[in-house]
């Protein structure tokens, strides 16, 4: 009789399994009995120190560590079982994993909770304060990165046969700092002290051959062409931990070095920094998440990032491949997938042909047949600019055989192009692999779709548009290649562990299956109506509000009214996601109460927080603008307790875990038609906030889902902001709508200004002189709208709880299990590998 996974257990058996694998993994530690002397232990070895000497950060990585060596046992067994019994494995690619913090995120996936407080509390330790002392990961930076890293705890959690490959930056995407209003970049160095969770490989080591070396000269890159130069791809590791730790997953992240030698005759002639200029060129490889690519340099060096990456996991993925019983490479698709996070891996699909063509030996049919049947591609924007292309000059340079392959994968599909639209040359030339003009650049993005048999989209009216607009000529040649898959977010970290007070009245009320079946959520629906359990929520609530505010006291000098609405809008700073008509309808508020200061208003705290990319100007002009709204208003008696604005620095993980279940509304008010999906619109849902929002991205099927009636939508759909794209013209709005042309008058006016003339100018002209683009001023009334009903109804509490019980019950279908579930089911033909 087979052992039942954790996944069929009641929960009290659950309780009871998990409590006898923690006296095993403590046993193989030598600790059973002996539970509260980890800390000394962990000390005394890692750092000589006696407990008692010891500083909040090394306490912290006595307990990482501590909590790594639990795991340390399934996760070595979890790889040898799946070398033992060679299933089908996921290999995810992607730029971006957005962790956050992992301490408390493996303590509650372990189950060990309970034993850590009470060993650091024998210590006198706080485990809340050593949270606080492990910084966000540097590894990603907005939506794409959070998607890929609540994927991987789903495949853990599913005990699917997976492993996440990525970059080990050194430095994040950059920590923002506020100075005056603005955006400043400063280094974020998170890899400044130890990091408790990663295993150095120093056995996985892959040389990557480029055709040209190059070196730093400041902040320029200089290439030496035809001279053949090697990048070395260093692995390190970090353990998935699957809720119950059955199934310890890997992600693999590369860290770039040099070859372990140096020009030792320019070393001897005095010329040191010749000698290791290598080396620093290299390591520059993954110095950064994201270099600028307003720069020729920063350009080449994202290029480097994208093919080194590729480079090292194929070696990786085929070695594995490569080692087993039965590795002959007919067999590549059935053991091995390989999923690529949007354009940034579509390398994948030359670097696989050249393996199977040039190490292989493998007949150019047979070898497309594998690429195809192996590589799969996420597509996640709308955006035209977004669709990543990259000179042939850089390929050309750097890797010319892979440029061959393109050129002939590219000759072949054209071909075939032909034979079936015969004629049709303006086809052709929209489908090309490489565009012509203004130079000659490899579309990635048709690339990507060309050499996989899966390209899906992330909502579904994102997979309609990439259909019938973005990738229209491909869906037509390939009408079975594409497909959608809804994003989704793990409730374990995004409810479970941020809203210990929702989760735990969830579980008393319907019991804790939840945790791994979020389906189970719907169970709460026959309660919205509930006077009794509406009150609870709103209690529950309350509870996040207040130690938000706390928080926010304690680490921002920030007060805020936790009665107030909190009404967050927080996200990457990008035009088409709208900040700017969230801060135009502020404005538009604020000058009724300075018009009448009588006048009614349930009390609003307005919460913005997220970065503006380095080179993105008029972003970063948008956070400037926030800024100096908030001085302004924070500090007019007009709007003192009724009115208040606050831009949160340094938005990451770890503040959208304090934000997020505090919030009562959630803004999600892109431009329809250019969201792909959306993650954090789901994590608010899931928390009990009500959205005021667009019909765009995965926000049209959250509002199928728990009723539009429990939304406040407003503004053009999609269609009409495509029908409109001829005729619109801002300029009407200014005219004929009184609060409109206030508004944009009062910022025109320098009122905001905080001394700096016309700062806010280019705005002003970004909406009536030059089209208004992502449509504000269409929909602004209508945004007002909607909120006039959203204050009618939180002065409702019973019908406000409802509404937000009908959203939480609602949000199951937007786990990440569950979109995991379809990729595995539809696109990798994958299936789960329980570890015994």
């Amino acid at each position: 009789m087979s052992k039942p996974t954790p996944a069929a257990l009641a929960p009290n058996e659950v309780d009871d399994l998990l409590g006898t694998t923690m006296v095993r993994r403590l046993d193989r530690l030598g600790l059973v009995g002996h539970e509260d002397q980890w800390a000394e232990r962990y000390l005394l070895c890692q750092h000589l120190l006696d407990p008692l000497d010891a500083k909040s950060r090394e306490k912290f990585e006595a307990t990482s560590r501590f909590i790594r060596d639990l795991i340390a046992h399934r996760w070595v067994k979890t790889r040898h079982a799946r070398d033992q019994a060679a299933p089908k494995r996921i290999h995810y690619l992607s730029m971006e994993f957005l962790l956050g913090r992992t301490l408390r995120n493996n303590i509650m996936n372990l189950a060990a909770e309970p034993l850590v407080r009470e060993a650091l509390g024998k210590q006198g330790w706080d485990l809340d304060a050593l949270t606080e002392e492990e910084p966000d990961a540097g590894l990603g930076n907005g939506g794409l990165g959070r998607l890929a890293a609540c994927f991987i705890d789903s495949l853990a959690t599913l005990n699917y046969p997976a492993i996440g490959y990525g970059l080990r930056y050194e430095y994040g995407i950059f920590r923002q700092a506020i100075r005056e209003g603005a955006q400043v970049e400063q280094p974020d160095n998170w890899l400044r002290n130890t990091d408790p969770w990663e295993i150095a490989r120093p056995g996985k080591v892959y040389a990557v051959p480029l055709n040209a070396s190059f070196e730093l000269r400041r902040s320029a890159l200089k290439f030496t062409s035809n001279r053949a130069a090697c990048l070395l791809g260093v692995a390190y590791d970090r353990p998935v931990v699957g809720y119950g730790a059955k199934c310890i997953n890997t992600l693999r992240l590369w860290a770039a070095a040099a070859p372990q030698s140096f020009d030792f005759a320019e070393f001897s002639q005095g010329d040191f920094a010749g000698a290791v200029i290598q080396n620093v060129a290299a390591e520059s490889i993954t110095r950064v998440l994201y270099p600028d690519d307003s720069t020729e340099a920063g350009r080449a060096l994202r290029f480097l990032q994208q093919y080194f990456l590729v480079s090292c996991s194929l070696q990786d993925i085929i070695a594995r491949f490569r080692k087993s019983d039965d590795a002959d490479w007919s067999k590549l698709p059935q053991r091995v997938a390989v999923q690529m996070n949007d354009t940034h891996p579509a390398l994948c699909v030359a670097e696989l042909m050249r393996i199977l063509l040039d190490q292989a030996r493998l007949s150019w049919d047979e070898a497309w047949q594998l690429t195809l049947r192996t590589l799969a591609y996420t597509n996640h924007t709308l955006l035209p600019e977004a669709l990543e292309k990259w000179p042939v000059d850089l390929f050309e340079l750097l890797i010319p055989r892979q440029l061959e392959i393109i050129y002939e994968i590219n000759r072949r599909f054209l071909d075939d192009v032909r034979r079936r639209h015969p004629g049709d040359d303006s086809r052709a030339r929209r489908v090309s692999l490489i565009e012509e003009e203004p130079a000659r650049k490899v579309r990635m993005a048709h690339l990507a779709v060309v050499g996989s048999h899966s390209t899906n989209g992330v909502a579904e009216i994102h997979s309609g548009l990439l259909r019938t607009h973005v990738l229209r000529d491909f869906a037509e040649l390939f009408p079975d290649r594409f497909n959608n898959k809804t994003n989704g977010v793990t409730p374990r970290r995004w409810l479970q562990q941020a809203n210990p007070a929702l989760s735990a009245l969830i579980t008393e009320t319907i019991g804790d299956g939840w945790i791994r079946d979020a389906a189970k959520l719907r169970e709460l629906l026959p309660l919205a109506r509930n006077a009794g359990f509406g009150a609870q929520v709103r209690q529950a609530k309350r509870e996040s509000k207040l130690a938000f505010s706390r928080w926010l006291k304690e680490t921002h000098d920030a007060v805020v009214d936790p009665e107030s609405i909190f009404d967050s809008q927080v996200k990457r700073i990008h035009e088409y996601k709208r900040q700017l008509l969230n801060v135009l309808h502020i404005v538009v508020l604020y000058n009724r109460l300075r018009r009448d200061p009588g006048f009614e208003m349930t009390p609003h705290t307005f919460f913005f927080a997220g970065k503006a990319a380095p080179a993105y100007h008029f972003a970063k002009l948008i956070i400037k603008l926030i800024n100096h709204v908030a001085t302004t208003i924070n500090t007019d008696k007009v709007a003192r307790g009724r009115l208040q604005v606050l831009f949160l620095p340094e938005y990451n993980v770890s503040l959208a875990e304090r934000l997020i279940p505090a919030s009562d509304v959630s803004e999600q008010i892109s431009t329809a038609g250019y969201e792909a999906s959306g993650t954090g619109n789901m994590k608010f849902m899931m928390n009990g906030a009500l959205t005021v929002g667009t019909r765009d991205g995965a926000t049209i099927e959250m509002a199928a889902e728990a009723g539009e009636e429990n939304f406040f939508l407003f503004g053009l759909t999609a269609q009409q902001v495509a029908d409109s794209a001829g005729w619109y013209d801002p300029r009407w709005h200014y005219a004929n709508e009184p609060e409109t042309r206030e508004a944009l008058d009062l910022i025109s006016s320098d009122h905001f200004s905080r001394g700096e003339r016309e700062a806010f100018e280019p705005i002003r002209s970004a909406l009536l002189d030059h089209g208004d683009h992502y449509r504000h001023l269409a929909d602004l009334s209508d945004y007002a709208r909607a909120h006039s009903e959203l204050n009618k109804c939180y002065a409702d509490p019973q019908a406000w709880s409802a509404k937000a019980v009908c959203n939480i019950g609602s949000s199951g279908r937007f786990s990440s299990d569950r979109t995991i579930r379809e990729y595995a089911e539809e696109i990798w033909n994958l299936k789960p590998s329980v570890v015994d």
